[in-house]
């Protein structure tokens, strides 16, 4: 059962992951990325992980599986290229299959575009 609604609206969310927080990672921002990919609520989810979300995500083998799965079923994950050289963990990212890349610029086109985002 499809549960997207067709508003003629770009049917589009962008998540911006930036908090360390375990709890709010598991609780929050993978559990509605991959259910807005699952169940259809978005046709296209991109979770962007930014800042200290980075430094969580490499050392946190949970959260790499979860990863794997939203990726599995459609979400598109990248990272800050600058936030990863920072914490030291841009290798670890792109291992898991992150795109990783300066994302400065296509956050400000998302946001002077009014594009549907979520900052977490």
């Amino acid at each position: 059962m499809e549960n997207t609604i067709d508003t003629g609206e770009p049917n589009e969310l962008t998540i911006l992951w930036t908090s360390g927080d375990r709890e709010v990672a598991l609780n929050m921002v993978f559990m509605y990325a991959f259910n807005s990919k699952m169940k259809q609520f978005w046709e296209h989810v991109c979770l962007i992980v930014w800042g200290p979300s980075a430094k969580l995500l490499a050392v946190d083998e949970e959260l790499q599986g979860r990863l794997k799965q939203m990726m599995e079923v459609g979400v598109k994950v990248q990272a800050c290229i600058a936030c990863t050289n920072y914490y030291g963990v841009t290798d670890t990212l792109i291992k898991l299959g992150i795109e990783v890349k300066g994302m400065g610029q296509p956050l400000t086109e998302i946001i002077k575009e009014g594009k549907k985002l979520l900052c977490i």
